[in-house]
């Protein structure tokens, strides 16, 4: 097929400035990079979105499986949802309105009604008010989890947010995709570990999300060798005062060879800190709550750092909204003096991190 023209200022026109205002901020300005990373956007979407529903049907099928035996549908003839369940009248409102729609269409049969039952129904049923019902039977659709309904609604409803923001057609070019699938794959763990191992093969997120034409360079890489035993103890980074950086959002950590796992969010940063045990003990008596964690770091790292005055980054941990981890750590394949990866700091994109195999590909 012949490739034909496009007047793409037509085409920016019908999409409208207000829609558009987000892309041409992530491309500075430039209406054909942002005009790409609209489609890539919309192609990404798409992407994450049939992932999320091989996971709806996993999800949906293991929790009719569970509910089926629990109310010996096979021996009673009648399907769970036309039962009384625990819990009130959602189940019945919902199988209602379904049931409807499919007798219009003539198609009302049990397969079809299980089908056609929402997703948030199924994460629905793993609330707090259905309690008595996971204790009785849920838990079992999710023999690989830690046994809590807790952990698993977290799962769902993560998951449950993540496909209501794809299917109203929301922008990802602000949504840290490789998490969400992590995410995604996860719940399913919970479920079989093959099913997450097929999900997250059959999966073309990863691939679209490589595509993605425009990425800023919003994290630093710094060498770690005391650096990365500091921040596991107290979540922090310290060096020298007065040390230049680019506006970033995140640091990474490269030590042994490896950018590590871990890349946390810039929470707070403060230059010029007095790095002495009268300092800390001015800090720790403030009302500031940065105050108080700046002298939790200073105490920590008292036998390692001389007296002076330093800069502190302080940083996310794991399990904070905003914190990002890797697949895994990221080898450096480089050999000899003067090979490590970054000597002083090293400015990369997130994006970039979570593609990458190794540090060859940064």
């Amino acid at each position: 097929m012949s490739s034909v023209d496009v007047d793409r200022t037509v085409v920016w026109n019908m999409l409208s400035e207000p829609r558009m205002a987000p892309y041409l901020a992530e491309a500075g300005g430039d209406r054909d990079l942002a005009l790409d990373l609209y489609a890539w956007s919309a192609r990404m979407s798409s992407a994450a979105f049939l992932t999320v529903g091989h996971l709806e049907v996993l999800l949906r099928n293991a929790l009719d499986r569970c509910l089926r035996e629990h109310f010996r549908e096979d021996d009673c003839g009648i399907p769970w949802f036309l039962l009384q369940v625990p819990g009130g009248d959602y189940v019945e409102q919902a199988v209602s309105a379904v049931r409807h729609r499919l007798r219009a269409l003539r198609q009302e049969t049990r397969h079809q009604i299980v089908a056609g039952l929402s997703f948030g129904f199924w994460t629905g049923l793993l609330g707090p008010k259905y309690e008595q019902l996971w204790r009785e039977c849920l838990r079992h659709a999710f023999p690989y989890s830690n046994g809590t309904r807790k952990q698993v609604v977290v799962a769902a409803e993560r998951v449950r947010k993540f496909r209501n923001r794809l299917a109203h057609h929301d922008s990802t070019i602000n949504v840290d995709i490789p998490f969400e699938i992590r995410k995604l794959v996860e719940l399913a763990s919970y479920i079989d570990g093959d099913a997450a191992r097929w999900l997250e093969q059959c999966s073309p997120a990863m691939a679209v999300y490589a595509e993605r034409p425009v990425t800023a360079e919003d994290t630093v890489v710094v060498p770690a060798k005391h650096a990365w035993p500091l921040y596991e103890e107290v979540r922090a980074y310290v060096c020298q005062s007065g040390r230049a950086f680019r506006p970033v959002q995140r640091i990474a950590f490269y030590s042994d060879r490896e950018i590590k796992q871990d890349v946390p969010a810039v929470v707070h940063r403060r230059d010029g800190v007095e790095w002495t045990p009268e300092s800390a003990g001015r800090l720790r008596a403030s009302d500031d709550r940065f105050d108080r964690k700046i002298a939790a770091v200073i105490e920590a790292s008292a036998g390692a750092w001389r007296h002076g005055r330093y800069q502190v980054f302080l940083l996310t941990k794991p399990g904070d909204q905003t914190h990002r981890q890797l697949s895994a750590p990221l080898p450096h394949s480089g050999s000899g003096r003067g090979s490590a990866f970054v000597q002083k700091q090293r400015y990369v994109s997130l994006h970039a991190l979570e593609t990458a195999r190794s540090t060859v590909d940064l």
